[in-house]
């Protein structure tokens, strides 16, 4: 049963019983409504702002989760730098170095990675800062791998060659000449025999009479065998890996342009044709297009003291025979 409502009447001091109109309980109603929904929305905001709902912590623990393997993938990228470091540094002093292979330049290892809008994409998402640093450094790390193995590749196909190489380049002395009798004059300036005037003397001469064998220094193509004003008669083989020898002044040829050699095989005579003062042979090595000592390329020939003293009668010899 509802409560009755009294009302006093001060001026008679008599209560009379007050009746509630649907305007007084439609405004009770309200206000109670009113006085809920704001307690309710501050209990709301309390909750929500200081304890997290069952779905809220299991998101904060799947971030914590990804966060922590994103810094497990960094760390793991952080190792395998520092190993494919170590791999270059090997690959471009040791590998590359045995097999007279040029060093891969930085400006391929490092090359970046063109474009600003790369990785635009990932820009929209939540922690992007996070997941382009990693999406860049697996992407250099890729690209450094590839260049890598592709150097590998490289160097396999090196040390597969490397027998025929060996072979090839020239490594022996073009005549025989055991006791060094005949070291005449070796690389450097000497006086010309026939201009009487200082100058530099590319290659090695060595005196023999006209006739003498004259042998091929490495395995290898004939790539000349002619006349010329300057040579004489004159033999180029080309080694091939970037390696030529020459041969000059001969009395004759024992092969023909294009005919394939091996090492220490007959290819020619000591002569004394072209600008030349006396039977002999000059002998030169080309590398990569360039005339280099000779000197350095009788490695299978002499002995340490036999290659010291050839060095001694070389340098001594004031003039040169061509």
């Amino acid at each position: 049963m509802a409560k009755q409502q009294f009302h006093f009447n001060e001026e008679t001091l008599t209560f009379s019983q007050h009746k509630r109109t649907f305007g007084d309980r439609l405004r009770s109603f309200l206000m109670y409504l009113a006085t809920s929904l704001f307690f309710a929305a501050i209990m709301f905001f309390v909750f929500s702002y200081f304890f997290d709902s069952p779905k809220e912590r299991m998101l904060k623990r799947e971030n914590a989760e990804l966060l922590l393997q994103y810094e497990i993938i960094n760390k793991q990228m952080d190792d395998m730098s520092g190993i494919l470091s170590q791999l270059q540094e090997r690959d471009d002093n040791i590998y590359r170095t045995i097999f007279e292979a040029d060093p891969i330049p930085s400006t391929i290892r490092d090359a970046g990675f063109g474009g600003t809008y790369r990785y635009q994409d990932l820009k929209e998402m939540v922690a992007s800062d996070l997941i382009i640093d990693t999406r860049t450094r697996l992407d250099i790390l890729t690209k450094k791998l590839y260049v890598q193995s592709n150097s590998f590749d490289e160097v396999v196909e090196l040390a597969k060659n490397k027998e025929k190489m060996l072979m090839s380049i020239p490594s022996i002395m073009p005549v025989s000449d055991k006791d060094l009798k005949r070291v005449a004059s070796g690389w450097g300036y000497r006086i010309h025999p026939i201009d009487k005037v200082r100058k530099f003397h590319y290659g090695m001469d060595f005196s023999a009479a006209t006739g003498t064998e004259v042998h091929s220094t490495g395995n290898g193509r004939i790539e000349t065998a002619r006349y010329s004003s300057t040579y004489g008669n004159m033999i180029i083989v080309d080694h091939g890996f970037n390696h030529k020898s020459l041969y000059a002044h001969l009395s004759g040829f024992n092969v023909k342009k294009g005919q394939k050699v091996t090492r220490g095989q007959i290819i020619g005579f000591v002569g004394n044709t072209g600008r030349s003062s006396g039977a002999h042979l000059h002998y030169e090595v080309h590398v990569n297009g360039k005339r280099v000592n000779p000197q350095n390329f009788y490695f299978n020939d002499l002995t340490p003291e036999q290659y010291d003293e050839m060095i001694r009668l070389s340098a001594e010899f004031g003039q040169s025979l061509d």
